[in-house]
């Protein structure tokens, strides 16, 4: 009995929620932060050269992605046009916080695929454009740390997103 009355005082005070706002706090940062970079991400495609470029923005895109050598023509093609919205969703998702264990773990899978081809390419001595940000950025060591530092915060606001609790609902 004072097993029990002890091991409910000590998770009721660990649990409070004092105690998780710090926590709560920082995923709130860190999710906030990742969807602000994944918007750009997508802006920086869809809107070059003073104008937006919604017709016609993937082709610049397809020619970044292929100069990976990594996937055929046809999926070049469909990756630059899909690639950009779906940066966009995720970084709305991930700001609004709706549907975040999806958002949280489908970043993570892109960010660790894009990471995959950079170092592929990288080893494979191509010095190319990286296609992050536009068409404007050399592949290169800092693009890699980079792109890693965003993989670990993606992980941790995924890990972030299935530790909280989220609240009961009531049904009548």
């Amino acid at each position: 009995m004072a097993d029990t009355i002890s091991n409910s005082a000590i998770s009721s005070s660990t649990d409070s929620p004092r105690s998780r706002r710090p926590f709560g706090a920082l995923l709130l940062l860190g999710r906030v932060a990742l969807g602000i970079i994944f918007l750009y991400a997508a802006y920086a495609k869809l809107h070059f050269d003073g104008a937006w470029h919604l017709r016609d923005y993937y082709f610049l895109f397809a020619m970044a992605i292929d100069s990976y050598r990594l996937l055929p023509l046809w999926m070049v093609e469909w990756m630059a046009r899909i690639l950009p919205w779906m940066e966009l969703a995720l970084g709305v998702w991930l700001i609004l916080g709706a549907g975040l264990r999806w958002a949280g773990a489908t970043t993570s899978a892109l960010l660790l695929f894009f990471i995959g081809a950079m170092w592929r390419a990288k080893m494979l001595g191509l010095e190319i454009n990286c296609g992050c940000f536009g068409n404007n950025e050399k592949l290169g060591t800092l693009t890699l740390l980079r792109d890693s530092s965003l993989l670990l915060l993606a992980l941790a606001v995924t890990a972030g997103a299935f530790l909280v609790r989220r609240p009961r609902r009531v049904t009548v």
